[in-house]
């Protein structure tokens, strides 16, 4: 009997100290935030103050506050980081550039961040800048900042961090390609990512780190490759591709976390729309023994943080300058009227899918779509402000460039106008080529005379594609874009581009030219 107790306490204190070792921690997580400090629409685009009080908007910063409140009150240890691209995507970005992120996120008290592909459009220097204003380390790993001045002192590839008494290690991950998708200059080198995360892994681990998170802004796909050939990365905060990963809804792109080997990999789709929570336990090794959560998603049930919900306000009124601001000149009346850009070739839809076409046309783009519904107004002649152009483009659409072939082009057409009747908005306003459409025939079978560059589209050819994120990412029923090839959803903002196109081609003059004809 004596022996048993004995036997059963030391089991009792084994099992206590083996409980004791074990480490819990919250990884908050937010990813392409994209400057959406206002709440936004379920289609990611601005929302009106009357929609947010009838509880129909999302995200915020204000919500933010509020849910990151509320998520640390349930965590013993939490830490809160970004996957890179908050810069870019609404007024206060253009105006404020850097300085109200960090603001709200020195607010929010983040621990790190890893480089956005967007931190550089501006160039080094405005990304400098930020990095001078926040609270905390911004990483990025796979690139060579040696010989750039700017940065070369200060954007460090890892950090530690202690929470709880543990040491975490954390590494920043950035695009390698984002020398052509941003303006970081000459001087920086960008390299693979999977040898700059191992370098990084081994120096943490010598230095007696085990719990190692990586900041990714690569994108799910080089996030489950870096998971798969590196060793010691026990989490991968990812962003970049706007990623979705959940274990609830029928829209994710994968289970929240997605295990790739014993790396957890979690990401919370984009705009501040979700706050990502993953719970970690790991052993005093250093190994994951659980890993579960789940994107909180930011609706009216999170209530907005009112001092926030102020200085957002404050915040906004100087961007009534932005939008009074003459940006291009028209000699006529431009015609983005619904009834005209949902039915037929409209002068607004070629202005806008020709300027979407000359801005990537060096880029191997042969085609331009623009769904009719995005356009909203009309344009009237004389100056025109940049107000007007947003009011034409009040969506925050980005640029999306991808590859289909010619018969996947001809399916988005016959979607285009498949509900032709209904004056839906889903119809193809278009640059770089030409159809015909017959309405007297059902619908998916309407479309004829598809010349692209002159030529008749060739259904089993690659062709080069530019619309908007919303198009590509299936919105109006343009389902057949979700797998294209190459896709990229991250470009410059529509609006932006169309007034560029206006500007260098001023006084505008609204032009048609036979592109869509109606049979």
């Amino acid at each position: 009997m004596t022996s048993k107790l004995l036997t059963g306490v030391a089991a009792l204190a084994l099992t206590t100290g083996m409980a004791a070792a074990d480490y819990s921690l919250t990884i908050l997580h937010t990813n392409d935030f994209h400057a959406r400090f206002e709440p936004i629409s379920k289609y990611d685009s601005g929302c009106s103050a009357d929609s947010n009080a009838e509880g129909k908007c999302f995200g915020g910063s204000a919500r933010l506050v509020s849910a990151l409140a509320d998520a640390r009150s349930r965590s013993n240890n939490a830490i809160l980081v970004d996957g890179g691209d908050q810069f870019q995507g609404t007024l206060f970005y253009t105006y404020y550039k850097g300085k109200l992120a960090a603001e709200m996120m020195n607010k929010m008290g983040y621990d790190a961040m890893t480089v956005g592909n967007h931190e550089f459009d501006d160039g080094p220097e405005v990304l400098r800048g930020f990095m001078d204003s926040v609270d905390f380390p911004v990483l990025m790993s796979n690139a060579d900042v040696s010989g750039e001045a700017t940065l070369a002192d200060t954007l460090a590839k890892s950090t530690v961090i202690e929470r709880g008494g543990e040491k975490l290690g954390l590494i920043g991950l950035t695009p390698q390609d984002t020398d052509e998708l941003a303006s970081p200059g000459p001087n920086i080198v960008f390299t693979d990512p999977v040898g700059a995360v191992q370098g990084e892994v081994d120096k943490l681990t010598e230095m007696g780190v085990n719990k190692i998170i990586v900041l990714s802004h690569s994108g799910y796909g080089v996030d489950q490759r870096v998971a798969a050939n590196t060793t010691g990365v026990d989490v991968i905060v990812g962003g970049h591709s706007n990623t979705f990963l959940s274990n609830t809804s029928d829209r994710a792109e994968g289970p929240y976390p997605t295990m790739v080997g014993e790396t957890a990999i979690v990401s919370a789709y984009a705009y501040g729309k979700f706050l990502g929570e993953l719970n970690v336990t790991f052993d005093d090794a250093g190994n994951i023994l659980e890993a579960k959560g789940e994107p909180i998603i930011m609706d009216a049930s999170v209530a907005e943080d009112e001092a926030t919900v102020a200085r957002i306000a404050e915040a906004a009124a100087p961007l009534d300058e932005i939008r009074n601001k003459v940006v291009a000149e028209t000699a006529e009346a431009i015609d983005g009227e619904r009834g005209s850009c949902r039915a037929a070739e409209c002068t607004m839809g070629n202005i806008i899918a020709d300027a979407m076409l000359d801005r990537v046309k060096d880029q191997g783009i042969e085609i331009a779509i623009q769904n009719g519904g995005g356009i909203r107004a009309s344009i009237d002649a004389g100056e025109v402000t940049m107000g007007e152009v947003l009011t034409v483009l009040p969506f925050q659409n980005t640029l999306s460039t991808f590859q289909v072939s010619g018969a996947t082009i001809v399916a988005a057409l016959e979607n285009g106008v498949s509900q032709y009747e209904d004056g839906a908005g889903r119809f193809p306003q278009v640059a770089g080529m030409s159809y015909a459409f017959d309405v007297a025939q059902p619908a998916g079978s309407r479309i004829s005379d598809v010349m692209v560059g002159g030529a008749a589209i060739d259904m089993d050819k690659v062709y080069g594609v530019v619309s908007n994120n919303y198009v590509r990412n299936g919105g109006d029923g343009y389902k057949m874009f979700r797998d294209a090839q190459n896709a990229y959803d991250f470009g410059p903002d529509l609006a932006d581009v169309t007034a560029e196109f206006m500007a260098a081609n001023g006084p505008m003059k609204p032009y048609l030219d036979g592109r869509i004809t109606k049979k």
